[in-house]
């Protein structure tokens, strides 16, 4: 399966979000979507999932338009996980968890052997298994969102959307959120996710997308798009890079870097990167 965006133009409210924004992401791929605050990510993000409606441009699910695509086939293939989602009302978490099987089961249907098995799995990957009994109000803002998270991992879609997965969750929990999006795209599944931590974006993702001013800077793999110019403009900051014992690189944010005139003016931004043509 594979989800594409073709010349993708946003406006909201009479202004421009995303202007011409292409990228192809399918099976098995962990692609982040990073950039600086208002580049349009999460913008982007719900247009994938057909939430917003694009002005110009087109979302394709496999090849057809999106928008062609009925309701329910979308929520079967493509799972999507919103940073700001609240539950609502006192639900237990394992009810909650289970909503993620809706797609699968007809209207007022009671949940089937397989619905309680993706529903534990989902618990179980994300580690809250021990706060089934717990009522959402009873969660930190943690706990929350590694509930949600395994919502959508229980729809078991082909594509998950997340829209920062990580945030609010602890340094371990973090790390642990990471290694599982990149396990579950080792599998088979794509996984698109905004990040605002480019150490562990780089580190985990197979892909960066850097979005800035809405439109897209770099697409390709980490060390080729976390350049120190392109940080510099997009990001205004500088990096510090390193290696680990075990030969991984890492970067991590520094300090602020200072722009020339011309930049901070400049309304093209950075020079687009982009990988080598897979084709």
């Amino acid at each position: 399966m594979r989800v594409s965006a073709d010349d993708l133009r946003v406006r909201l409210q009479g202004r421009p979000i995303l202007d011409g924004v292409s990228l192809s992401v399918g099976e098995g791929e962990f692609v982040g979507l990073v950039g600086p605050n208002g580049a349009g990510k999460t913008t982007l993000l719900r247009a994938l999932a057909g939430l917003v409606p694009p002005s110009a441009g087109r979302v394709l699910l496999d090849g057809r338009p999106l928008c062609a695509v009925s309701r329910d086939e979308r929520a079967r293939r493509l799972a999507l996980l919103v940073q700001s989602a609240g539950i609502g009302w006192p639900m237990r978490v394992s009810e909650v968890v289970a909503l993620g099987r809706l797609p699968h089961r007809r209207a007022f249907a009671a949940l089937s052997e397989a619905d309680h098995a993706a529903v534990a799995r989902a618990m179980a990957r994300v580690d809250v298994t021990h706060l089934r009994e717990r009522t959402e109000p009873s969660l930190s803002s943690g706990e929350r969102m590694r509930v949600l998270l395994a919502r959508a991992l229980a729809v078991e879609a082909e594509i998950l959307l997340a829209d920062e997965p990580i945030t609010a969750l602890d340094p371990a929990h973090q790390l642990d959120a990471m290694d599982l999006l990149r396990a579950i795209s080792r599998t088979g599944t794509g996984i698109v996710a905004v990040l605002h931590d480019l150490t562990l974006a780089a580190r985990f993702c197979d892909r960066l997308v850097v979005l800035h001013g809405g439109r897209i800077v770099a697409d390709a793999a980490p060390a080729l798009a976390l350049t120190d110019p392109l940080l510099r403009q997009a990001f205004g900051i500088a990096v510090l890079r390193g290696t680990h014992a075990d030969g991984s690189p890492y970067i991590l944010p520094w300090h602020r870097a200072g722009h020339t005139r011309e930049d901070d003016h400049d309304p093209s931004g950075p020079d687009p990167v982009r990988a080598p043509d897979r084709s």
